[in-house]
């Protein structure tokens, strides 16, 4: 994507979390609340050198833990087709059917914190 199409106008609202090696960002995820004790998380990306290694999935959890300290008890997302099985394997269950976003196709999933 072209940079500044990643800005969200609720981006200063969101919860930022971010993995550092060496003072380097390799991978960050988001999470924004949207009320009753719910939200979504967003923008999750890992360095490609460093996918399928775990990090991915303690960033997940990381900021699961994170949004439930905060009173949240609901995640949802919207997954890109190829990382469905990724949240799968999170516990994220599948909603509803495939659309395009971004160009993109896409699943939305939700998991119970």
């Amino acid at each position: 994507m072209p940079r500044g199409t990643e800005r969200f106008p609720f981006e200063e609202e969101s919860l930022h979390l971010v993995a550092l090696d060496q003072g380097v960002v390799v991978g960050c995820v988001l999470f924004h609340p949207e009320g009753g004790g719910t939200g979504r998380l967003f923008q999750m990306a890992v360095e490609p050198g460093r996918q399928g290694k775990g990090l991915g999935a303690r960033l997940v959890r990381t900021l699961e833990g994170e949004v439930a300290r905060r009173g949240m008890h609901e995640v949802s997302l919207h997954a890109r087709e190829n990382a469905v099985g990724f949240y799968e394997r999170l516990g994220y269950a599948v909603e509803g059917e495939m659309y395009v976003e971004t160009g993109i196709p896409h699943r939305t999933m939700r998991r119970q914190l």
